[in-house]
C-alpha cells in the first residue's frame, strides 16, 4: 500500500541511501533526542578539559598569568575556528553525518592522547611550590610538544563535530510542515540547555576530581564520556533525516562575486525576470530551494545578467546570487559578536585565576576555582527555561511574533548584559585589591581573606547574558543561512567565538605590554594582588558599550532572509485564531 505523498518530507531530506523518507518514520523529537543526549556527554568531555586548563598550565607546566591565559584562548580559538573546515567538508563532499563520524574519531584520539600525557610524570615539569612561578623550572620543549599535539588533535576533531551536530538536529524538522516548524523554534533553546547541562557536570564534579584526586582520572572520565556520546549518536542512526551535499558553498559564492566583477559595466535590467534562473521544477526535483531576486546588494545581481556565456564564472542563477547575498549580509552581525565572545574567554582564564587568590573554604570543603563556572551554567539553564516558557509566551501575545522577540533583539539584550558583567567584574576586583592592600598582601601575593563566592555575581550575569546571546546567535546564523549552506551558517557562530578568543590573547598581551612599558608595572602580572585587573575589566566594559552602538547600527540595516515556506505565517494565523476563538486554549497551545 503506497503512502500518501503528503506523508513524505518536503524539504529534500533523505535516508543514508538517498531515498525519500516518511515523516512518521524518521526525524522529529525522536531523532533529536539522540542528538541532544549526545551533546550532554560531549560538552562534559570538552569542558572537562577547557574549564580547568589554565590551572593545569599554571600548576603543572609552570606558566605565568599572561602565558597560560593566552595559551588557553589560542587553543579555544582554534577549537572554534576549525568548524569552518568541517562545514566545508560536510556541505561540499561527505555530508553532515559522515563528516561528523570521522571527526568524532579524531576528537576521541586527541582526548585519549591527552589523558595519557597528563598521566605520565615525565611529561610534566617537576613539582614546584614557589609563589613566584619565575623561580620554578618550566616544562621542556618535548613536554610542551606532546601536550599541545594532543590538544590540537582534539581541536581538529571538534572542527568536524561542532558545525554539524546542531545542524543535524535542526534538520530533523521540516520547514514546510507547520507543526514541525513550531517544534524547531524551541529546538535551539533545548539544544543549548543540553550543552550547559553537560557543562555543569564538568564544571563541578570533573573540576573537583582534577583538583583533589588527580589529573589522570579528571581527564580519563571526560574521555570515557566522549566515547559514550559517540555510541549514543550512532544508536540514533535509523531515525535520522539527512541532507545531500550540494557542493562547496565557497565555490558558489566565489563564482557569484567573480561574475559580478567581470560584468561590472553591464547594467542590471529593471525586470528581475530577465535575470538568469533555473526552472522551479528543476529545484523541486533536486530537493533545493529557489529564491527570488531582491534589490539589496544590487551589484551582485550583475552575476545573473545574461550575456550569452554559460561559463559558471560568468553566469550565476538568481538563487545562487541571493544565497551569496545572505551570507554577506550576516557578516556585520558576525563582526558585532566578536567582542562578546572575547568577554566569554575571560571566564575560563582571568575569572578562574582571580578565584585562586581568594579564600576557598566553605566549612571543611575547598571550592575549586574553576567550579565557579558552574554558576554560569546554572544561571544560563534557569534563564533559558524562564525565557522559553514564560518570556516568549508573554511577548508573543504583544508582538505577534512566534519567537516573542526577533533574534537580533534577543542578541541585543545579551550585549547589554555583557556590559553589566564587566562593570560588575571591575567593581568586584576593586574590592579584592582593596582588601589585599589593607592586609599587606600586595607584595607577597598571599591569599586574600575574602570569600571566593564574592566573584559569583560576574559568573551569574555571564550565564544570563549567554541565555540571550549564545542561544540567539546559534539560531540566528542557522536560521538566516540559505538552505544549502546551513553548516557554513552555523560555523559563523563558532567563528565568532574563535576570533573572540584570539582577540582576547591579542588584547591581553598588548595591554600587558603597553602598561608595563608606560607605568613600569603592568595591569596583568603573575601576582594578581599587585596587578590592576579592575582597570582591564573597566576597559572591557567601555569596549562592550562601543560595540553595542555598532550592533544597533547593524540591526537597523539588516534584512531578514525570506522564509522558504509560508509556515511562519501559518503559525501566526494559528496563534491569532486560537486567541480569538478560545483564549484558554490559545494560552495552552502558544508557540514557544
Amino acid at each position: 500500500m503506497e503512502e500518501a505523498p503528503g506523508e513524505f518530507t518536503q524539504d529534500g531530506t533523505v535516508d543514508l541511501k538517498g531515498n525519500p523518507i516518511l515523516r512518521s518514520k524518521r526525524g522529529g523529537w525522536t531523532a533529536c533526542s539522540f542528538v541532544v543526549v549526545y551533546e550532554v556527554f560531549e560538552r562534559m568531555a570538552y569542558f572537562g578539559i577547557s574549564s580547568n586548563l589554565v590551572l593545569y598550565l599554571t600548576n603543572k607546566l609552570h606558566q605565568g598569568t599572561v602565558a597560560s591565559a593566552n595559551n588557553v584562548t589560542n587553543w579555544v580559538g582554534t577549537v572554534w575556528l576549525t568548524p569552518i573546515l568541517g562545514a566545508y567538508v560536510a556541505d561540499a563532499h561527505l555530508g553532515r553525518y559522515w563528516t561528523f563520524l570521522i571527526a568524532s574519531a579524531i576528537y576521541l584520539s586527541g582526548m585519549c592522547l591527552l589523558t595519557v600525557t597528563v598521566s605520565i610524570p615525565a611529561l610534566r615539569a617537576p613539582p614546584c611550590h614557589e609563589v613566584n612561578l619565575a623561580d620554578c623550572k618550566h616544562a621542556s620543549r618535548l613536554q610542551l610538544a606532546v601536550f599541545y599535539t594532543a590538544l590540537y588533535i582534539l581541536a581538529i576533531g571538534t572542527g568536524g563535530t561542532k558545525p554539524n551536530i546542531s545542524t543535524i538536529g535542526a534538520d530533523q524538522f521540516d520547514d514546510f510542515e507547520p507543526k514541525e516548524k513550531t517544534q524547531k523554534l524551541s529546538f535551539f533553546n533545548w539544544w543549548t540547555f543540553s550543552i550547559f547541562f553537560g557543562t555543569l557536570f564538568a564544571n563541578t564534579f570533573l573540576v573537583y576530581i582534577q583538583d583533589n584526586v588527580g589529573w589522570s582520572l579528571g581527564y580519563g572520565l571526560p574521555t570515557c564520556g566522549l566515547a559514550i556520546s559517540i555510541l549514543i549518536f550512532l544508536a540514533g542512526t535509523p531515525f535520522y533525516r539527512h541532507r545531500v551535499p550540494t557542493g562547496s558553498p565557497f565555490t558558489r559564492m566565489s563564482r557569484v562575486i567573480v561574475a559580478a566583477i567581470r560584468k561590472s559595466r553591464i547594467p542590471v535590467p529593471n525586470d528581475p525576470k530577465e535575470l538568469y534562473e533555473l526552472d522551479a521544477e528543476e529545484y523541486a526535483q533536486n530537493g533545493k530551494y529557489r529564491i527570488d531576486a531582491t534589490p539589496s546588494l544590487r551589484f551582485l545581481n550583475k552575476a545573473a545578467v545574461k550575456t550569452g556565456s554559460n561559463d559558471p564564472w560568468m553566469l550565476s542563477s538568481v538563487t545562487q546570487v541571493e544565497e551569496t547575498k545572505q551570507m554577506i549580509r550576516m557578516l556585520p552581525v558576525l563582526i558585532a559578536t566578536i567582542v562578546p565572545s572575547t568577554m566569554v574567554a575571560q571566564v575560563n582564564t582571568l575569572f578562574v585565576k582571580q578565584g585562586t587568590t581568594l579564600n576557598r573554604a566553605l566549612n571543611s570543603f575547598q571550592i575549586p576555582p574553576a567550579s565557579l563556572t558552574a554558576f554560569v551554567t546554572l544561571s544560563m539553564l534557569i534563564s533559558v527555561v524562564i525565557y522559553d516558557r514564560i518570556f516568549v509566551r508573554i511577548m508573543s501575545k504583544w508582538t505577534k511574533n512566534p519567537r516573542g522577540i526577533t533574534l537580533l533583539q534577543r542578541m541585543g539584550m545579551g550585549f547589554v548584559f555583557h556590559i553589566l558583567v564587566m562593570v560588575t567584574a571591575s567593581l568586584t576586583e576593586m574590592r579584592r585589591l582593596s582588601v589585599a592592600k589593607d592586609h599587606g598582601l600586595v607584595e607577597n601575593g598571599g591569599r586574600v581573606p575574602l570569600s571566593i563566592l564574592t566573584l559569583l555575581p560576574q559568573f551569574v550575569l555571564m550565564g544570563i547574558a549567554d541565555a540571550f546571546l549564545a542561544v540567539a546567535q546559534i539560531e540566528f546564523f542557522y536560521d538566516q543561512a540559505p538552505e544549502s549552506m546551513k553548516s557554513l551558517g552555523t560555523s559563523y557562530s563558532t567563528t565568532s567565538l574563535g576570533i573572540g578568543n584570539f582577540f582576547s590573547s591579542f588584547l591581553l598581551s598588548t595591554v600587558s605590554d603597553i602598561t608595563e612599558r608606560k607605568y613600569h608595572k603592568g595591569w596583568i602580572l603573575n601576582n594578581l594582588n599587585d596587578s590592576h585587573l579592575d582597570y582591564y575589566y573597566a576597559f572591557f566594559a567601555v569596549l562592550n558599550l562601543v560595540n553595542l552602538v555598532f550592533f544597533v547600527v547593524v540591526c537597523r540595516f539588516y534584512v531578514y532572509r525570506a522564509e522558504v515556506s509560508d509556515s511562519m505565517e501559518v503559525l501566526k494565523k494559528k496563534q491569532e485564531m486560537l486567541s480569538l476563538t478560545n483564549p484558554n486554549q490559545g494560552r495552552n497551545n502558544e508557540i514557544s
